[in-house]
C-alpha cells in the first residue's frame, strides 16, 4: 500500500467533498457518463455541484433496447447529440403526430426538425421492439442523421387523459424545489393512483410522488401543495381537470435516504430511472420507505 497516498486522501475526505474529484486527480479533464439526457441529468448536475466542480461531462454513445446505436462527435456541447449509424443495429422510425395510422420509415427518409419513435431490431429475440423513446432530428452528418432524445413516452404521466411528459414534469419540480430554501434533490419517482388499488382510499385520480431530499426533514402542507400548483400553472389542461375534481390533489411523500439506491438494485439491469413506477413490487419498496 502506499502510505504516503492514503494519508493524501484521508487529508482531502477530512476536507469535504466538494471538488474532491480534482483535487485527488488534478490532471483529469473529463467526466464519461452512460446517459445525460432527459431526467438523467439530474445526476450530472449533482456531481456538478459536489464532487465534481470544475470538470465537464461527456456522454459518448447512445443506446436503447440493449444496443449502442449512436456516437456523439460534439464533446464540448452540453446538451448530447448523437449521429445514428447504420451498421450498428438495424432502426426504424414511427412519426410522431402523423394525421393517420403511422408507418415505419427507415434512416434515408426522416426530416429534419421532426420527432420520431424509435423502433429497433438488434438482438436474438428481439424483433422490431419498441422502445418507448422518442428522437428528435436535429440535422445531419455526412447524410446520417443526427438525433437527441427528448422523451420516453412510457414515463407520461396521466389518469384522465391529460398525458405529462417526464421532462416538463421534472422542470415543474424542479421549480418547485426553488421555493423550498436548503433542499436538494437527490430522486424521485411518480404513481398514478391506479397502481396504488383501494390503499389511495375514495377519491378522485391522482398522482402520487416520492422525494429523496437533502437539506430538509420534512415539508409543510403549504409547500407540499406547491407542486400541485405549479403542475396546474404549466399545464392548462391539469388545471382544468384539477378544477372539475375530475383528478384529486397531488400527494407528496418524503423517503429515507438511499432509498432510489435500493430501487435501482430491484431494478436489477442498468436502465435509465424509471419516473413513472408501474409494477407493484416497486410500488412496495418505495411505500415502505416513506418517512413524511
Amino acid at each position: 500500500p502506499a502510505a504516503a497516498r492514503a494519508a493524501e486522501l484521508r487529508a482531502e475526505c477530512a476536507r469535504g467533498f466538494e471538488g474532491i474529484v480534482l483535487r485527488l486527480w488534478p490532471r483529469l479533464e473529463v467526466v464519461v457518463v452512460r446517459t445525460m439526457c432527459g431526467t438523467e441529468r439530474l445526476y450530472c448536475d449533482s456531481l456538478r455541484q459536489a464532487e465534481c466542480q470544475g470538470l465537464p461531462f461527456y456522454c459518448p454513445f447512445y443506446q436503447a433496447a440493449g444496443a449502442l446505436l449512436g456516437v456523439n462527435l460534439w464533446p464540448a456541447e452540453p446538451a448530447p447529440r448523437f449521429v445514428l449509424c447504420p451498421d450498428w443495429a438495424f432502426c426504424e422510425f414511427l412519426p410522431c403526430l402523423a394525421s393517420k395510422e403511422p408507418r415505419t420509415v427507415l434512416l434515408d427518409e426522416l426530416w429534419e426538425g421532426r420527432e420520431y419513435g424509435l423502433v429497433v431490431t438488434a438482438q436474438p429475440g428481439e424483433y422490431r421492439c419498441h422502445t418507448g423513446e422518442v428522437l428528435k432530428v436535429t440535422g445531419f452528418h455526412k447524410q446520417c442523421p443526427v438525433v437527441e432524445p427528448v422523451r420516453r413516452e412510457s414515463q407520461t404521466l396521466s389518469v384522465r387523459g391529460e398525458s405529462i411528459p417526464e421532462e416538463q414534469f421534472f422542470q415543474s419540480l424542479c421549480r418547485t424545489l426553488s421555493m423550498w430554501p436548503g433542499a436538494r434533490l437527490i430522486d424521485y419517482v411518480c404513481v398514478e393512483s391506479s397502481l396504488l388499488g383501494d390503499s389511495s382510499g375514495p377519491c378522485a385520480p391522482h398522482y402520487e410522488v416520492f422525494l429523496e431530499l437533502q437539506g430538509l426533514r420534512d415539508l409543510s402542507e403549504g409547500q407540499r401543495y406547491k407542486l400541485d400548483q405549479c403542475l396546474q400553472e404549466d399545464f392548462p389542461t391539469y388545471k382544468s381537470f384539477r378544477f372539475k375534481g375530475s383528478i384529486g390533489p397531488l400527494r407528496l411523500h418524503l423517503v429515507r435516504p438511499r432509498t432510489f439506491t435500493r430501487l435501482r438494485e430491484a431494478l436489477g439491469s442498468p436502465v435509465p430511472m424509471p419516473r413513472v413506477l408501474r409494477e407493484e413490487q416497486l410500488l412496495r419498496l418505495i411505500q415502505g420507505a416513506v418517512i413524511s
